[in-house]
Parts: structure tokens; C-alpha cells; sequence
């Protein structure tokens, strides 16, 4: 897949708005934006939260998350991995927590209300958004923009429809509500097919009396799942070699760091300028790789 240039994307914008002059809308320079290489697993995977397969120990991890908003220093270190394989793309956070605390254990319930941790990968014309706490609970929700909804194909598909019985709803986005595409539809109803998460707490889940390490969130994606991200622009699952795509990982917390600190209590591996991690063109590039990490 081709890696779309700061005027390749001004271009696509302006073919959106009809003014040929846009410049760059979004809220952090292009050239700002995190770049990773995703290597290959060069061994079994078995997702259980704990992260030691030697592939976890070898991929490189993310620089520490900063704010979300201000792109400057965390007061907990935060960190991420990608890996993959013929089955599955593969996410490994490591989150220090010196007191984890979760009480959601429902699916989908609002764990954007405690702390938690995100995950954002995109397609052409559509978002993935994922979340999980501490109690291994999980929120999820499938993102399309309105302009391509019957252009992309995606109005096969009942559950993205707003006529039926799925939970679809309009949205506009956080802190950057307009953006250039426009409105964009979610449907909470669709679940990610095949999706194998796990969490391991390094301490005592909700028990104030001590200090904890923290927790650490390994989670397999199959490419199969993937077929609404990639239908748009017929991208390869899996990738090929080179292939770029865009994701994001958050980390959202219910405290705040101590002024003088600027913390927004939004840190991201990207900082998006904004408060708001729904902006794709904000994502980290990530190129895949068919070789293993060494």
C-alpha cells in the first residue's frame, strides 16, 4: 500500500471541499507524526496479558506516551508494541499504575469514564476504535464516514445501518468537530470477529492498602476482521511487505499530574494537538515488515 504525502492528503482534501487551495486542517504537522516499523513474529503468540514471548522482548516498544494535547512528559511511563503474522496483528501496552483500579466488567460499558487504554487503527474511509481496563472489560465501536458510506460498500452490511435494530448513531468528533470529511456514522453493535484480548495486573487490582507496578494488555487482531478497513482501497490482509497503515494507542486516566504540569489526563503514543483521538490523519504511520525483530 502506497503512503499517502502531506499534499497527497491536501489534495484528497481539496477534492472533498472543492477548494484547491486547502491547506493542512488538522490540528499537528504531518511531519510531526510517529513512525514505527511492525516486524513479523517469528514464533507463537499465546495471549494471556503477560507479554513474555521472546517476540515481545525483541519488538521494538513506542517511545513513552505524552500528552494527548500538549505532546509533553507523562508522569507514568506508558508504552506499546506492534507485532504480526499470517493470522493476527498483534498489540502489547505496558502501562505503570502505581494503584490499579477497574469496576467495569461488562462489555461495552463506559470504561472511558476510569482508566483505560485505546486502540485506533484506520482505513481509507473507515476507524476502529478499542478499549479494555484493568478487569480485561472491553468497549468497541466501528467508525465510517458518511460521504463514503454507499461509495465504500458499507451499507451491505445491517449492522451499519441506521434503519434496523443496530445501535448506529452520528458523530462529529470530541475536541475537533469539523473536520474535513464531515459527519461520520458509528454502530456500537459491531464486535470484532475473532478478537483475543487478556490483561496481567503486576500488583492488586482495587486495593489501595499497597503500591502496584502497573498492568500490561496483550491483544490478536485476525486480518479477517480487518475486511471493513481494508474493502475501500482493496489494501492486502494480510499486508505485504512495505504496507502502511494507521493507528493510534491512547491512554486515559481519571487523574490528573499536579500543576504546574499541563496534563490533559489524555496521553497518547502521537500527541494529537487536541482533545480528541478520533482524527485518523493524526494517527502513527506504521509500515509493515516481513522480517522479525532481532
Amino acid at each position: 500500500m502506497m503512503k499517502l504525502t502531506t499534499g497527497m492528503v491536501i489534495i484528497m482534501i481539496a477534492s472533498l471541499t472543492g477548494n484547491a487551495e486547502t491547506e493542512w486542517p488538522f490540528p499537528v504537522r504531518d511531519e510531526d507524526i510517529a513512525r514505527y516499523t511492525a516486524f513479523r513474529a517469528a514464533g507463537d503468540i499465546t495471549v494471556d496479558g503477560r507479554l513474555d514471548e521472546p517476540d515481545w522482548q525483541r519488538v521494538p516498544r513506542t517511545p513513552r506516551f505524552v500528552d494527548l494535547i500538549h505532546g509533553t512528559e507523562t508522569i507514568h511511563n506508558t508504552q506499546a508494541a506492534v507485532m504480526w503474522d499470517d493470522r493476527n496483528l498483534y498489540v502489547g501496552l505496558w502501562i505503570e499504575e502505581p494503584v490499579v483500579r477497574a469496576r467495569f466488567t461488562e462489555r461495552d460499558s463506559p470504561i472511558y469514564e476510569e482508566n483505560d487504554v485505546e486502540f485506533f487503527i484506520a482505513g481509507k474511509d473507515a476507524y476502529y476504535e478499542f478499549e479494555i481496563n484493568a478487569n480485561n472489560t472491553i468497549y468497541e465501536v466501528f467508525f465510517i464516514w458518511e460521504e463514503a458510506y454507499e461509495r465504500g460498500g458499507f451499507d451491505e452490511e445491517p449492522l451499519f445501518r441506521r434503519d434496523g435494530e443496530a445501535d448506529v448513531r452520528d458523530f462529529r468528533g470530541v475536541g475537533f468537530a469539523n473536520h474535513p470529511r464531515g459527519a461520520r456514522r458509528g454502530s456500537w453493535s459491531w464486535d470484532f470477529p475473532g478478537l483475543k484480548t487478556a490483561v496481567c495486573v503486576d500488583g492488586t487490582l482495587n486495593e489501595d492498602g499497597d503500591r502496584d507496578r502497573g498492568w500490561t494488555v496483550e491483544l490478536a487482531f485476525p486480518w479477517e476482521g480487518m475486511k471493513w478497513l481494508a474493502k475501500s482501497d482493496g489494501r492486502a490482509l494480510p499486508p505485504r511487505d512495505g504496507d502502511v497503515w494507521r493507528m493510534n494507542m491512547m491512554r486515559f486516566n481519571t487523574y490528573k499530574e499536579a500543576p504546574p504540569a499541563r496534563d490533559s489526563g489524555g496521553w497518547a503514543w502521537s500527541a494529537h494537538g487536541v482533545w480528541d483521538s478520533h482524527i485518523p490523519e493524526c494517527f502513527p504511520y506504521v509500515t509493515f515488515s516481513t522480517r522479525s525483530a532481532k
